[in-house]
This record gives structure tokens, sequence and C-alpha cells, in this order.
């Protein structure tokens, strides 16, 4: 029924003003529906790190040298731990074929 009042009353120009009024609405409708009310549709809350939980970028030369150190160390306990574990399987392997050895 209505496909048949549509295919009666839009031929020729009142076709055309139809297409237009469609070309043009659908581009407004996308921007009004995603350019309304963003805060609240499309924000995940704690997304972002507040201030206290993001960095601080020193500035002072005793800050900067703290932090330089402060690198440093975890530097090196990484590398000692990385060796620690490096030492911990290779005594593994000895004893394994220590052990194929021995019987």
């Amino acid at each position: 029924m209505v496909l048949n009042y549509i295919r009666r009353t839009l031929h020729g120009s009142n076709l055309e003003i139809f297409k237009f009024g469609l070309y043009l609405s659908f581009p407004i409708g996308y921007m009004y529906y995603f350019g309304t009310n963003l805060e609240n549709r499309f924000s995940v809350p704690g997304f972002w790190p507040t201030q206290e939980q993001g960095h601080k970028i020193p500035y002072e030369r005793d800050e900067i040298k703290a932090e330089v150190e402060r690198i440093q160390r975890t530097i090196q306990n990484r590398e000692i731990a990385r060796r620690r574990q490096a030492e911990n399987a290779f005594d593994e392997v000895r004893s394994k074929l220590r052990e194929e050895k021995g019987e």
C-alpha cells in the first residue's frame, strides 16, 4: 500500500525533491546522533589517569639527579634478577645432565 502510494506520487521533480531530502537528512541525522551528549554516551570513566597517577617531570637539578639514580637502580635490579634466573636455569640443566650420566 505504501509502495503504491510512493510510486503514484513520486514522479519527476517530486522524486528528485524526495531524494534530495533523504540525501540531506542522513548526514544531518548522523551528525545529530554522534554530536549530542558525547560526554555521557561515548566516555569511558577512569580511562585517563588522574594528576596524582601521572608522571611528575623533574625540573630541579637535585630532582633530576635523584630520578636518574632511581632509573639506574631499577636497571641494575633487573639485570641482577635476569642473571639469577639464568644461573638457576643453568644449574637445573647441569643437575639433570649429572643425573642422566649417573644412571
